[in-house]
């Protein structure tokens, strides 16, 4: 299978949820053997609508990046902070 670019992915699925898609960043923190962990950082005023309510959206994200991470034999950590 071909390695994906998993900050691009996160990024294109984060983007639409928020007023400042211009100000989402995703990063690779670090990266040791199949474990991958991602550090998403959005706006102040966009963490609540990444987040959702009870998490929900955070999640969902989650849930989606890990099933790709999956496909692909890795596994994925994601912290999302706002700066």
């Amino acid at each position: 299978m071909t390695d994906i670019n998993y900050e691009e992915f996160l990024s294109d699925l984060i983007k639409p949820l928020v007023v400042y898609p211009e100000e989402v960043k995703v990063k690779i923190f670090s990266e040791i053997d199949n474990n991958i962990t991602l550090q998403v950082m959005v706006s102040k005023e966009d963490l609540g609508r990444v987040i959702g309510k009870k998490g929900r959206v955070a999640n969902a994200i989650r849930t989606i990046a890990f099933a790709c991470g999956a496909r692909n034999g890795k596994k994925l950590n994601i912290s999302i902070d706002a700066f």
